[in-house]
């Protein structure tokens, strides 16, 4: 994040992203690893650098809200899913029942057009 101009590195064209761009190549080209990169970046430009939010207060609701909605889902998933598999398997069943038989002339009838494709 260009800390000038709060906005993503890739498309701020202001000298101090210029500056931090070459910075990070410097960084590059030194074989650090990104964990490395972040710590210099954050110790030369401070934590605003990263676009990460806080930990604390207000800001970490970014961090939690994600995992309560996923667990939310999950449970309501879990609540939901016997109830409908339920409802698949009477709805089958009474379709079971509910369907006409064939007769033993039309089985016949219709055995005798299959084989005609055969």
């Amino acid at each position: 994040m260009c800390v000038t101009c709060k906005i993503p590195l890739d498309e701020a064209q202001s000298p101090q992203a210029a500056r931090e761009k070459a910075f990070i190549a410097g960084l590059i080209a030194q074989g650090r690893s990104e964990a490395q990169i972040k710590d210099a970046l954050v110790s030369q430009y401070g934590p605003t650098v990263l676009a990460l939010p806080r930990a604390k207060g207000f800001d970490a609701t970014v961090y939690v809200v994600p995992v309560v909605v996923v667990l939310a889902l999950a449970g309501l998933l879990a609540v939901l899913l016997p109830t409908w598999r339920r409802r698949a398997r009477a709805k089958r069943e009474q379709t079971a029942e509910t369907t006409p038989q064939l007769s033993a002339a039309d089985t016949a009838r219709l055995d005798a057009d299959m084989a005609r494709f055969d």
